[in-house]
């Protein structure tokens, strides 16, 4: 009843893992039982479980991440949270109260510095990440992340499912949130640090057999570059710098590439009467010079080119 009592979000199975980690041996039926008992199980508390989970097969190969939303925080936006796929470890727990990109990059900049970068991140069609006003989506901080080596993919559009693992979290840290309840807001910095501390090393999880997320994650091996050196573009390949607008000036014609990549250096692949604008090694856009027209790629549904 006390562990209860510490946590009223956790369920029977995760209060036995407890007891069984201090000598109590108790099956979680038992402990079930003895919830019901005392009025402490709620019909709206249970979830069925999902029936099919996918997941990367080692840590850092893909981070979720996402903003929880805004109701019951008394913010513009709930706290950004960013997940390791494999492991379900919470790498990043913090109420930005915007979802401006410099204070998501910050975030990111904390993360990659102490949990090395990751191979890729999933992300949803919101901001900052995504500019529905823009060419593709591309946003700058897509392209900060990109020159950190890292893989984007996007979540279909109204399908949340995508990024399960967030979402997932998301409903145990609004659960902590509804039962537990949260402090002034000078201190709620500290109670998602707090839950981030018990999420990680306490609380079995039970897609991991009930394992914790600390016991299966550990840090990604790719360090952190504050200043990435330069993409290193084939010998001999065709390479152009954008103008400051994201525009390609070619054969006395300005063409619009993306306003995100301002500056940047891109590659140009010819075929037949159309090139091909790539970044690094990511397509960006298709120009036609035949209908003189051309089609932009988002970042995530784009091809790699070696």
């Amino acid at each position: 009843m006390a562990l209860r009592q510490g946590r009223p979000d956790w369920g029977a199975r995760k209060l036995a893992v407890l007891l069984a980690r201090e000598g109590l041996e108790l099956p979680a039926a038992t402990v079930h039982r003895i919830l019901s008992r005392r009025g402490l199980v709620r019909v709206e508390d249970r979830h069925a479980p999902a029936l099919r989970r996918f997941e990367r097969e080692e840590p850092n190969q893909l981070w979720q991440m996402d903003f929880k939303s805004p109701k019951g925080w008394g913010q513009p936006v709930g706290p950004l949270s960013v997940i390791d796929d494999r492991s379900r470890y919470a790498i990043t727990l913090f109420q930005t109260g915007t979802t401006r990109a410099e204070a998501v990059r910050e975030q990111l900049v904390q993360a990659f510095t102490g949990c090395g970068v990751p191979q890729a991140m999933l992300m949803d069609h919101g901001t900052p990440w995504w500019n529905g006003a823009s060419a593709g989506g591309w946003t700058q901080l897509t392209v900060w992340l990109m020159k950190q080596g890292v893989r984007l993919y996007l979540s279909g559009v109204r399908h949340p499912q995508t990024q399960g693992k967030v979402e997932r979290f998301h409903g145990s840290l609004e659960k902590a949130r509804r039962l537990r309840g949260l402090p002034e807001p000078d201190l709620r910095q500290r109670w998602l640090d707090d839950f981030r501390q018990d999420y990680n090393h306490v609380r079995p999880h039970e897609a991991l057999d009930m394992q914790t997320p600390a016991s299966l994650w550990q840090p990604s091996p790719q360090p952190y570059a504050p200043e990435p050196p330069p993409w290193p573009y084939p010998e001999g390949a065709e390479v152009h710098r954008l103008e400051k607008t994201g525009q390609l000036t070619l054969q006395g014609r300005r063409w619009q590439v993306a306003g995100a990549l301002a500056s940047e250096p891109v590659r140009l692949i010819r075929v037949d009467q159309r090139i091909l604008v790539l970044y690094r090694n990511t397509l960006v856009r298709e120009l036609d010079l035949v209908l003189q027209g051309s089609t932009s790629v988002e970042p995530c549904k784009t091809k790699y080119f070696l």
